[in-house]
């Protein structure tokens, strides 16, 4: 793109700004236009960087004058704004897009529905112990484009969402890593799963012989989707259920790799992260290390002490004998299942936020099994209450996070678990995930 002289920014957050940083050092006549308002240290960047933009509102004529537009991952294709682009035929692209075409380093890019962060952060912490020359972005860190503008590693690790992947082209990683798939963001794809497997599979699309797709064999919707639709990259699939010839699996309750009649194999007791999901992201982690030929001594080492992922299944106080765990990242039925499945004890569960067309059938073993006592914390709750309220002796709905952890605190008992694990999105009474996880910690510390 680099004949494209005016390039069109929608979106002021990390990867509008950190793509103005980078289409200014390409030579692009850059403008940045947010329909809302734009964050003090955002507005800030773009003032020292000397790009024009706008907040509030967008200059339509302007933007449909750009060579080339780049839409924020938050953006959906069905605002006005980007209908006109596109019936215009105004490329419309992702940050993940944009950046990609100007860095030599190879990609390592990791999508699914659940576990990206943590196998993005896995991948990354391997690599660096293993002395790889190693950048970290997409959904994590500073943004892709800021980061290939201001460093030059050998390697990257992306985790990408699926819409980040709804904006690319040519983007082609080296090793993609599909880590499952669940229904999610069934609100961005017309209510249509099959709109949403196909946006997480552009992370494959542009592979050629010479790459690797890394996969969760054990995932029904993969696997299916797979039998129609060819992967032409170098399939390594990972599994709890079958073992396999090449690929990852657990036998005798060892993690077993094998590529290319190499094999390295480690005790899934010894994996720093519980649960069936984490030996899956470690199956995937590990894989991806294998290729790059690190160590074996270095992979062990680094399965053993890597911390895990802010706001997953996170460990908070004890107070009276009462577990805490912050979970705040399942935003999805999914997630939440891993985190009930992983509980050793009777839970008190928070739940609820903004449902995304959730399902929660699958949950109801588990809730019948483990779950003590509901707290809803959300605006509507009709769906939780009748999904579940059969099953708890008690649920009740809070309207803030201090009201929920107050309740749970009445409610558990000695050698209990309070977890916060909501399966919804965070945005009726939060900032993000994030703000809903810090102020679950926070009301715990202040009991």
């Amino acid at each position: 793109m680099s004949d494209k002289t005016k390039i069109a920014i929608l979106g002021a957050g990390e990867s509008g700004v950190g793509t103005a940083i980078l289409a200014k050092k390409q030579g692009f006549d850059v403008f940045v236009s947010d329909f809302g308002k734009i964050k003090a240290k955002y507005k800030a960047a773009l003032e020292i960087l000397g790009v024009d933009w706008e907040e509030a509102g967008h200059d339509i004529p302007r933007i449909l004058d750009a060579d080339v537009v780049m839409k924020s991952p938050g953006i959906p294709e069905s605002v006005a704004i980007v209908k006109q682009l596109i019936e215009k035929g105004v490329p419309v692209i992702s940050e993940i897009e944009f950046a990609a075409t100007y860095t030599d380093a190879k990609i390592i890019g990791i999508t699914g529905s659940n576990g990206k962060t943590t196998v993005t952060k896995w991948i990354y912490h391997v690599l660096k112990a293993g002395g790889i020359s190693v950048g970290m972005a997409g959904n994590v860190g500073d943004s892709f484009a800021k980061q290939v503008a201001e460093t030059t590693p050998d390697w990257y690790v992306l985790e990408l969402s699926s819409f980040q992947l709804d904006g690319i082209i040519d983007f082609k990683p080296h090793i993609s890593v599909l880590t499952n798939i669940t229904p999610d963001h069934l609100d961005r794809y017309n209510y249509n799963l099959d709109e949403y497997v196909a946006s997480k599979f552009r992370i494959t699309e542009n592979q050629t012989e010479q790459d690797y797709f890394i996969y969760d064999a054990d995932d029904q919707i993969i696997s299916e989707w797979l039998k129609d639709h060819p992967v032409i990259a170098q399939q390594l699939p990972f599994s709890l259920k079958e073992k396999l010839k090449n690929g990852a699996y657990e036998e005798d309750n060892n993690i077993k790799v094998n590529i290319n009649n190499s094999q390295f194999i480690m005790p899934t007791k010894s994996l720093s992260l519980e649960g069936k999901h984490n030996t899956k992201n470690a199956m995937a982690a590990s894989t991806v290390s294998q290729l790059l030929r690190i160590r074996k001594e270095t992979i062990r080492a680094s399965m053993e002490n890597f911390q895990g992922v802010e706001h997953r299944l996170e460990n908070v106080l004890k107070i009276n004998n009462v577990q805490y765990i912050n979970d705040s990242k399942a935003t999805n039925v999914n997630a939440t299942y891993y985190a009930l499945e992983s509980m050793k004890a009777e839970t008190v569960w928070i739940v609820g936020g903004v449902d995304k067309g959730n399902n929660y059938a699958e949950l109801l073993p588990l809730v019948n099994e483990k779950v003590k006592a509901i707290i809803c914390l959300g605006i509507d709750n009709a769906k939780i209450f009748e999904s579940f309220g059969n099953c708890v002796d008690v649920i009740a709905e809070t309207q803030s996070m201090a009201e929920a952890v107050k309740m749970a605190y009445s409610i558990a008992e000695s050698s209990n678990v309070v977890l916060l694990s909501p399966a919804c999105a965070s945005f009726d009474l939060f900032e993000n995930y994030e703000d809903r996880g810090r102020q679950f910690k926070d009301a715990v510390r202040n009991l």
